[in-house]
């Protein structure tokens, strides 16, 4: 494989082609930055939209609903026709961030070449977590999916996946593996998840019962997974009670339990979340770099295709603040959450710049109604207020009026977000 020894030099190089990074891209082609790069390592940006043949996409961000591969299909030609130098089959294998410019090694099927950036904008996004970090024991056998490895079996290589599916997990991305399931003409037997009840809404679930009628496993665990050469059964083990069932299938889809994918900018030495599983950022999107952003699901894992594509727009206006010579920040105020709650996204709060949406995204372990929510500094009261719910795998948001009251003095009192 050829290397080349002179580095290319851009303005902004951003890494991923989904939603977020076509977005971002696009946003700061149309703030005037002159020379903007993106870089994708699949044949075809636009992100996991492209394989996803049900509707839902758009409404936030193009303000019309939309099915995957068209709404994909529309960043990518908004991108390309605001001038964004968009390079696909590009994998990024090492962002140096010590000293100088940004530096990136890219690989391509031409060869490996760096290429130096103003400002860098990550936008790698997340992963369903496989069979192996779920440590769910059994035979190797075939016929177990991730959604997102169903979705492109299914619609790219037009491959029935098998015929009888369990589907791991009840949120959203669950029945949409569901649909996905039945286009491709496997009948989905039953659906398990750890939860007490479905972390989707109530509207799909209901709707799914009356139109699939398979069995909801709730508080419950796949704890085999049976079959050789291909599946032919898992069991299913109730975490209280201690029973288990065993279920033919010759298909398992493994669901959600979203991470970020996280590993360039750990290797680069960035900071991390590590509750969210992303790189922490302010209310900027600034990492702990100097001229590294981090959007969309890489930094809260994991939001609707739309609202990453909101976060990609709302970046464009640090990048060319920091290109124009803008000051990073090196010290600022934590934001801490107490349980039920598990993470928040922003994590860190330097300056009064609004984050995207203009709130802060919150995950929760527990089911609450309307639960009151807190925010404090020191013996101060910020903000005080309901959200509609918390429910485990699906956001609630805090509205961030309260930052410009906020003491943002070095060294000063960390935010707390309790529930009450």
């Amino acid at each position: 494989m050829a290397e080349s020894s002179r580095p290319e030099t851009v303005d902004v190089l951003v890494v991923g082609g989904g939603p977020s990074g076509l977005a971002a891209a696009s946003a700061c082609r149309e703030l005037g930055i002159g020379n903007v790069l993106l870089v994708e390592r699949e044949v075809e940006a636009g992100g996991i939209a492209r394989h996803s043949h049900h509707t839902g996409y758009g409404l936030r961000d193009l303000r019309r609903m939309m099915a995957g591969p068209a709404y994909a299909q529309a960043w990518r030609s908004r991108a390309i026709e605001s001038g964004v130098d968009v390079r696909t089959e590009c994998t990024v294998t090492e962002l140096d961030v010590d000293d100088g410019p940004r530096r990136v090694w890219v690989t391509a099927p031409t060869g490996r070449r760096a290429i130096d950036a103003g400002a860098v904008v990550l936008a790698t996004g997340c992963r369903e977590r496989p069979r192996s970090a779920r440590l769910i024991p059994g035979d190797r056998a075939a016929g177990v999916y991730t959604t997102g490895t169903l979705q492109q079996l299914a619609h790219v290589e037009h491959i029935r996946p098998g015929t009888r599916a369990v589907v791991v997990g009840a949120e959203h991305v669950s029945y949409s593996a569901v649909v996905t399931l039945e286009q491709a003409g496997c009948d989905v037997v039953a659906m398990v998840t750890e939860q007490p009840r479905a972390t989707t809404f109530g509207a799909f679930h209901r709707a799914a019962g009356v139109r699939w009628r398979f069995p909801l496993h709730t508080d419950s665990s796949v704890t085999q997974i049976s079959g050789r050469p291909r599946v032919t059964s898992v069991d299913v083990t109730g975490r209280s009670t201690g029973r288990t069932t065993t279920i033919a299938c010759d298909t398992v889809v493994l669901t959600g339990d979203w991470v970020a994918d996280h590993e360039l900018a750990t290797r680069a030495g960035v900071a991390m979340n590590a509750a969210a599983t992303g790189p922490r950022v302010d209310t900027a999107q600034r990492t702990s770099a100097p001229g590294v952003f981090a959007i969309g699901n890489l930094t809260h894992p994991a939001e609707t295709a739309d609202v990453c594509a909101l976060d990609g727009r709302a970046v464009a206006g640090g990048v060319q603040s920091w290109l124009d010579g803008g000051w990073w920040p090196s010290d600022g105020v934590d934001v801490i959450v107490f349980d039920p709650l598990t993470w928040v996204s922003p994590s860190f709060v330097t300056d009064a710049t609004t984050p995207p949406r203009g709130r802060l995204v919150l995950r929760a372990n527990a089911f609450r109604r309307a639960p009151r929510v807190q925010v404090t500094q020191a013996d101060r009261m910020l903000w005080s207020g309901r959200v509609p719910w918390l429910v485990p795998t699906r956001p609630a948001y805090v509205p961030t009026p309260w930052l410009r009251d906020l003491d943002r003095a070095p060294g000063g009192a960390p935010v707390w977000i309790t529930v009450r």
